[in-house]
């Protein structure tokens, strides 16, 4: 029998497999981090993620918490699209083996979020459509993946006034996970370095690209 999870309820397992369906429409090698302890469990993935050093993609987390049953307790990677349903409602099963990911390897604080604000469902569904439609004039017919990236890190990762100054990136992982559903006011909170966006179906957690150079040289001595 393969490894599967254990809910409390059909509901539960059926929005796990709603979330790792949304993902592997992004993107078919996605995959997310599990990590369960004490009935609950919390799922995270990068809808969005550098793949390298001189890469200006931001990273964008998108999170979601559910109730999982009480004795279990796991920390691992696994690709969306191996999670799968089960003969029984309340179940999911988990692939065979676990994977790597980078961006898994970059935890947000979890203390010290100052409120920020807050933004509007419709905004966060205007700017996404937006980008998503920059994308799409943006790209000829047959890109190659490094074009892509390009232009997507361009478009995603720029600050945008709309979203008071958060990546547009914040967006299209809102919208594009289901977390925007009707209308909504999302609450923003900041942190050294972060910012997240919460709505009632899940959390958007934003890293800025990290700019690797040269540092400023200093004089010293006389």
């Amino acid at each position: 029998m393969s490894p599967r999870l254990v809910f409390p309820d059909a509901d539960a397992a059926a929005d796990v497999l709603t979330f790792a369906g949304r993902l592997s429409a992004v993107d078919p090698d996605a995959s997310i981090r599990l990590v369960a302890d004490r009935g609950r469990l919390v799922m995270t993935t990068g809808v969005l993620a550098p793949r390298g050093l001189m890469d200006a993609m931001p990273t964008v987390l998108a999170m979601r918490v559910l109730p999982v049953d009480a004795e279990l307790e796991c920390d691992l990677v696994v690709t969306a699209s191996g999670l799968t349903a089960t003969a029984a409602d309340a179940e999911v099963a988990l692939p065979d083996t676990a994977v790597r990911a980078a961006w898994a390897g970059v935890s947000p604080p979890r203390s010290g979020w100052d409120p920020a604000g807050r933004l509007a469902s419709a905004v966060l569904a205007s700017r996404a459509q937006w980008g998503m439609a920059a994308v799409a004039h943006e790209l000829p017919a047959d890109p190659g993946e490094d074009l892509v990236r390009a232009v997507r890190a361009r478009i995603w990762g720029e600050d945008d006034e709309e979203l008071a100054g958060l990546v547009r990136g914040t967006a299209f992982a809102a919208v594009s996970m289901g977390f925007v559903h009707g209308e909504e006011d999302a609450q923003v909170f900041r942190a050294p370095g972060w910012a997240r966006v919460t709505l009632r179906r899940g959390h958007v957690l934003v890293r800025g690209p990290v700019r690797s150079g040269l540092t400023e040289v200093r004089a010293t001595g006389r």
